[in-house]
């Protein structure tokens, strides 16, 4: 079949572009997209720029359909609008919303493809797959359990793609020798939301504490639970050893002081702040949910537990702080394992193929 004459439009439907793992990720596969073959360009749902300055310096087409701080009805108006009067050669929504909506108008206005995406292990629920799987011509997920809850909703397997995140391991490197952390620093990068559990992750660093007493819980993001976790860590009887950060556009700064980096999910993808951390040498103490088993192998790269055991979680965290080989092991080996398992150029090569193979269809 001849190539196509003009790159192919490729639309990801975000909610937003605040700092989060989703957009983070959807930055890094856009801007290394083959602009021969493919065009990407970004349409936001609602107001939210934090990652806009890197999205322009990459070359991605920037569209906000609203300037309110939340999805409204006005943003979906605006939505049906551009998708009838503007309509691209794919379109990839991101997270529950976008993926909610983007299916229901695609299908409507007969689009000529859309990919749906699941990242998150809440995400099948969240975006109705049980009833709007069918809205897409391929599905795309980033962790093999994602994959098996859809194949028993009954989406057909061939139409399912697992394909894990991606890290830049030229930018996420250890820090040189004399950089090396020097104070017990546990470091959580994750979103206030309900699926990372941090009230868990606050009762289990009083048990690491008990242990390492010098040991510090720095809580780096935002999310609709802010306050809520901001004032649980302030009511904490170790309070003084716990900070709390605005998320960052780049986060090895934090990384770089970090002796062991945290999740307390009990729902998950594949977290990106794992793959960077794993990256940057860090060892990981995390739960075992989602696809954090395929990316962290335990005693070997760092620590799982299961959810919800802040007992655990507390006494794997003190574990590594307490044995600064054991950690230096680890990192070495996380970052050998991403190395071979979570490149960037295989991750972006994935996804193409799986856009090549949609808009082949459709010329069918």
């Amino acid at each position: 079949m001849a190539e196509p004459l003009h790159p192919a439009r490729i639309v990801f439907l975000l909610q937003d572009l605040f700092f989060g793992g989703t957009q983070r990720q959807a930055l890094e596969l856009a801007a290394r997209l083959d602009r021969d073959r493919f065009a990407p360009e970004f349409w936001m749902l609602a107001a939210g720029r934090d990652f806009a300055p890197q999205a322009a310096r990459a070359g991605i087409p920037l569209i906000w359909l609203s300037a309110s701080p939340k999805v409204t009805a006005a943003s979906l108006r605006a939505l049906w609008k551009k998708l009838k009067t503007d309509r691209p050669d794919v379109l990839v929504p991101l997270t529950a919303v976008p993926n909610i909506w983007g299916r229901v108008f695609g299908r409507l206005q007969r689009l000529p493809a859309v990919v749906g995406t699941c990242r998150g292990g809440g995400a099948i629920k969240r975006q109705h797959e049980r009833w709007l799987k069918n809205c897409v011509a391929h599905h795309i997920v980033n962790a093999a359990p994602l994959k098996d809850a859809l194949v028993r909703l009954g989406r057909p397997e061939a139409k399912v793609a697992c394909i894990p995140n991606g890290v830049d391991t030229e930018y996420f490197v250890p820090p040189p020798e004399d950089l090396r952390p020097v104070r017990e620093v546990v470091l959580c990068p994750a979103r206030y939301c309900e699926d990372k559990d941090h009230e868990t992750l606050l009762t289990a660093f009083e048990r690491t504490v008990a242990e390492r007493p010098r040991a510090e819980l720095w809580l780096v993001g935002d999310g609709p639970l802010r306050t809520r976790v901001r004032t649980l860590a302030t009511r904490s009887p170790v309070r003084g050893a716990i900070r709390t950060y605005p998320a960052a556009p780049d986060p090895r700064p934090f990384f770089q002081q970090a002796s062991v980096v945290v999740l307390s999910s009990v729902r998950e993808g594949l977290p990106n702040v794992l793959l960077e951390a794993m990256s940057m040498g860090i060892p990981v103490a995390a739960t075992a949910v989602g696809g954090i088993p395929d990316a962290v192998e335990p005693e070997r790269t760092g620590l799982l537990c299961p959810p919800r055991n802040p007992e655990a979680l507390g006494a794997n965290m003190a574990r590594l702080l307490a044995d600064e080989d054991l950690r230096r092991q680890y990192g070495e080996n996380a970052r050998a394992r991403v190395l071979e398992q979570f490149s960037m150029e295989t991750m972006v090569r994935r996804h193409e193929a799986v856009f090549t193979q949609v808009l082949a269809h459709r010329a069918g």
